[in-house]
């Protein structure tokens, strides 16, 4: 899989081993709360732990925004959607845009259904899967019929 231009701000640049720039951003409490409801913050084990594996089960890209690495998305093939967008570039629209190259993705994979499980307190992250076409399916499941 190769990179995926997004628009003329973001390019989703194919994950590669970068842990310093990474554990950077899951080194914000709040950011772990949001994505993981964890009360603690992650270290390099469960990084690279995490890298590994959604490397090994979906299409993982870091997120480049303006020439600044500021984020991840993976793309399982079972359509399940995971996004971490560092805090500083939160607010930008950012995470919409890539969650349409993603949907453009799954289109491509044949993928029929995307999902993603947000936090019922990550109101941010609800509202950007909503304006991107997702529909509330339960307390913390959203979808979307491609």
């Amino acid at each position: 899989m190769s990179n995926r231009i997004v628009d003329k701000e973001i390019t989703l640049v194919r994950y590669y081993p970068n842990y310093k720039t990474a554990l950077a951003w899951y080194q914000d409490l709040e950011l772990c709360r949001q994505v993981d409801n964890r009360d603690t913050v992650y270290d390099l084990p469960l990084l690279k732990g995490m890298y590994k594996y959604l490397d090994r089960h979906g299409d993982l890209f870091y997120i480049k925004y303006k020439n600044r690495l500021c984020g991840d998305v993976c793309l399982q093939p079972d359509g399940e959607i995971n996004i971490v967008i560092a805090k500083p570039f939160q607010n930008r629209h950012i995470g919409r845009r890539v969650i349409g190259e993603i949907i453009n993705l799954a289109k491509e994979k044949n993928i029929p259904q995307l999902r993603a499980q947000i936090y019922t307190f990550n109101t941010q992250s609800q509202r950007m899967f909503q304006k991107a076409g997702f529909t509330k399916a339960d307390a913390t499941h959203y979808m979307l019929q491609l």
